[in-house]
């Protein structure tokens, strides 16, 4: 248990081991917390629950707070079970709380636990007084399901945002100015580029209409990682930025190797880009995290993707990285791809045809080399580079 402020505690628990989320589709190196919060005004409510394997140390915790029976209000900002997990546990000690969630709450909540309990459905605008402050509700739908949405307590200036701000980082602190910042926005960056990345432009609409309410903002509390304190606006200003599309002149190079051909072209070519001037970087995909993968490319504008070819295709490890690209609709890409081959040399056009299914503009035409790249070869990769650095700079 740590105080917020007064009447508000954090009452969540932390998972230091944690290496995978949403199954083993995201990689979690630091860890990760389910943050939960429960304010004691003259109505005592829990914000939020914990995974369900962590519940029992979620309820010793909330007892060193409060009566559990004695909770009049949970209010779930959003049903996926890493944050209603504990929800069932909770409801056998206050069997008679009310529950408060949006529209799409009410059944996802039904759907995943098949309870009859007194959910209440709330949308955005919607009060409640618990004393002497209030909640006010804002519904976030897909940021990052439908049923999301953020709740604000007066009086205190906390905005409860639920997925959104948050990341995957574990502390014994669990504020922003009490941690490495730039671990902080490390790992924001890539929760925002592997989640929320497709609901963009629901971001920012829903910046401009949290903006438009003019609350007054101390404190963000999301459900994942530290909470923000320091300057609460500033990843607000960072989601917009992110969301917004733009990104780094930088260039990735990512690529797959079966004999060391491959490799050597994509590192000729990171020597044109340095040429003129463009900063790059070069990632095998079958040594790679992806989700970091995922990152970087989020980052930069360029994206230069090369593979031998196998089986009149590309090697297996692209192929998740690529998909994840198609899902995530990264934004205002451009790209080009390069490969060796033997016999029949069709990865470089599997490879654009990818591409282009992500939305990335294929500014350039594909280089492939038969068998290992001679000397002339190379010098051309250079200037496949130097080629593409300045048409990155025109684009």
């Amino acid at each position: 248990m740590k105080e917020l402020k007064d009447m508000v505690y954090w009452v969540g628990a932390k998972d230091w081991e944690v290496r995978h989320f949403h199954g083993f589709e995201l990689s979690t190196h630091r860890g990760s917390t389910y943050n939960a919060y429960l304010i004691k005004d003259e109505k005592t409510v829990l914000i939020d629950t914990v995974w369900e394997p962590l519940t029992e140390a979620f309820l010793q915790r909330l007892k060193e707070v409060t009566d559990i029976s004695k909770i009049d209000y949970i209010v779930i900002n959003h049903a996926e079970p890493d944050h209603s997990g504990a929800l069932p546990g909770i409801m056998e000690y206050c069997p008679n709380a009310t529950i408060y969630a949006s529209r799409n709450g009410k059944g996802s909540i039904e759907r995943h636990y098949h309870k009859q309990w007194d959910i209440n459905i709330v949308k955005t605008g919607d009060k409640i007084n618990i004393g002497e402050n209030n909640l006010i509700f804002v519904e976030a739908s897909m940021l990052h399901w439908p049923d999301s949405m953020f709740t604000y307590l007066t009086g205190k200036n906390i905005l409860f945002s639920n997925d959104a701000f948050g990341q995957h980082f574990a502390s014994s602190e669990i504020f922003d100015d009490e941690v490495d910042e730039t671990e902080v926005y490390q790992e924001s960056i890539k929760y925002f580029a592997n989640i929320l990345t497709p609901f963009s432009k629901l971001v920012m609409q829903k910046i401009d209409e949290l903006k438009s309410f003019n609350l007054p903002i101390e404190m963000i509390a999301p459900s994942h990682g530290i909470i923000w304190r320091k300057h609460p606006v500033r990843i607000v200003e960072k989601y917009y930025e992110w969301a917004s599309g733009k990104s780094e002149n930088s260039v990735v190079i990512f690529y797959n190797s079966m004999w060391g051909a491959t490799k050597k072209m994509a590192e000729y070519i990171g020597k044109g880009l340095d040429e003129v001037g463009i900063s790059y970087k070069i990632y095998n995909t079958a040594t790679t995290d992806k989700n970091d993968l995922l990152t970087e490319i989020f980052k930069s504008k360029g994206i230069i993707c090369g593979s031998s070819t196998v089986n009149n295709g590309i090697l297996s490890s692209l192929a998740p990285v690529l998909e994840e690209m198609i899902g995530l609709k990264f934004i205002s890409k451009v790209g080009a791809t390069f490969g060796s081959y033997g016999w029949s040399g069709e990865s470089t056009k599997v490879l654009e045809e990818l591409l282009t299914k992500a939305k990335v503009k294929i500014i350039q035409d594909s280089f492939k080399v038969k068998y290992v790249p001679n000397k002339d070869e190379l010098e051309e990769c250079i200037d496949f580079g130097k080629s593409f650095g300045k048409k990155l700079q025109e684009n």
